[in-house]
């Protein structure tokens, strides 16, 4: 047993803290939006002074940049569940594709919105939480290449549908389906746009 490592409890409880510390902001974020986020209720949310924060994130954005990354990799994770279940059929295979991400968004709108809207002035992600959200642009341009849809015109097209109905389900119908039930059209309105056969 001499040879086992020495547990770094220090780290793991920075680490825990920094856990907690996201979670109550996710929270926040759910129940008051991601712009009215303050250090103020994070602290409050786990007992903790504000400026106590600081030894863990260096500001508000800081945060918001670890929620990015955090947001980010869990749908990277997403995809790489998806991605061995994908139909050779390439608009079954686009749909799913669409499906996947338009789930992940309708069922999070705080998570969303943070991912993929400019709703918080003047934060921008650092290059470490942006490269899970390039991973997954690439990724997807991949699969739209396999298909010979390999134009990034025609991948942003593809992006703007399914933004679109994810902006105007969470706006005008959150909880409903009035726009998440037409992504099936969409993607078929798209295929037939590329020239994917039927």
């Amino acid at each position: 047993m001499l040879d086992a490592p020495v547990r770094d409890r220090q780290a793991e409880r920075r680490k825990a803290t920094r856990t907690e510390i996201l979670q109550a902001a996710w929270e926040i974020a759910r129940d008051k939006g991601v712009a009215d986020l303050t250090l103020r209720d994070v602290a409050d949310r786990i007992g903790m002074r504000a400026p106590s924060l600081y030894s863990y994130f260096r500001s508000k954005n800081d945060i918001y940049d670890a929620m990015f990354g955090q947001a980010w990799s869990d749908y990277l994770a997403v995809v790489d569940d998806v991605e061995p279940t994908l139909s050779a059929d390439p608009r079954s295979a686009l749909k799913q594709i669409a499906r996947t991400f338009l789930d992940f968004a309708i069922a999070d709108p705080a998570r969303h919105q943070l991912m993929n809207q400019r709703t918080i002035p003047g934060f921008v992600p650092s290059p470490e939480s942006y490269a899970p959200s390039v991973e997954v642009f690439e990724r997807g341009r991949a699969h739209l290449a396999r298909f010979g849809v390999e134009d990034l015109d025609q991948f942003d097209l593809f992006t703007a549908l399914i933004g679109g109905l994810i902006n105007a389900q969470q706006a005008n119908d959150p909880g409903g389906d009035r726009w998440v039930r037409l992504l099936d059209d969409a993607m078929d309105m798209f295929a037939d746009h590329v020239g994917l056969p039927r």
